[in-house]
């Protein structure tokens, strides 16, 4: 994937730029230091994506001649957030809950380029169905120190795949961006921006 315009990911997630690197697109990763968290009135839908947005807009506001990619991803069990675990134990209490379970993964993805004035976000998710777990692997796959950085405290790119029987929906939104919807958005929504065969690289 080629694009006429320079591309940012704001975003210091290692698993989003490994994701990201899959499209074949030259990028430049920016974190966004933009604050996350919950407002009393929202549903965990409108937070992710609220929360992409401001990613996105925090660098876009610097970056206005960057198409600029923001991201959250949020794991949702019986309706209530499970954001990363504060400390093992806590990471022990999240698995403990998740076991023999299925959970969903939200991804909300924002695509902000002020230059053209334009900002486009969606939502995808995934269900994922955890087979029953025993205190031993859940302390086993703790004392990684894997969980304690990821919203519901596994990683489906690491140990934490071992607990996973099956997944309904996109693999890349439980790991934090789901790069077919976000191809097709691409498409759609920033035509002008895509350099296709025959094309020719804009220069300056």
């Amino acid at each position: 994937m080629n694009l006429s315009v320079p591309l940012v990911l704001a975003s210091a997630s290692p698993r989003r730029r490994t994701i990201l690197e899959l499209s074949g697109a030259t990028f430049e990763v920016i974190p966004s230091g933009f604050e996350e968290h919950a407002l009393d009135s929202e549903s965990p839908d409108e937070m992710v994506v609220r929360l992409s947005a401001g990613k996105a807009r925090d660098i876009s506001s610097r970056r206005p001649d960057a198409l600029v990619i923001g991201a959250d991803t949020i794991v949702v069990l019986d309706g209530e957030i499970l954001e990363k675990p504060e400390d093992a134990e806590h990471a022990v209490r999240m698995l403990s809950r998740l076991s023999g379970r299925t959970h969903t993964v939200k991804t909300g993805v924002t695509l902000v380029h002020d230059a053209s004035e334009r900002l486009v976000s969606f939502l995808e998710q995934t269900h994922v169905t955890f087979s029953p777990l025993t205190r031993t692997q859940i302390h086993d796959y703790v004392s990684t120190g894997s969980p304690l950085d990821k919203a519901g405290g596994y990683g489906i790119q690491d140990e934490g795949a071992l607990f996973v029987e099956r997944i309904e929906g996109d693999f890349y939104t439980v790991m934090g961006l789901p790069l077919n919807r976000l191809h097709r958005e691409l498409y759609s929504s920033f035509p002008d921006a895509l350099l296709h065969a025959g094309s020719e690289s804009v220069t300056s």
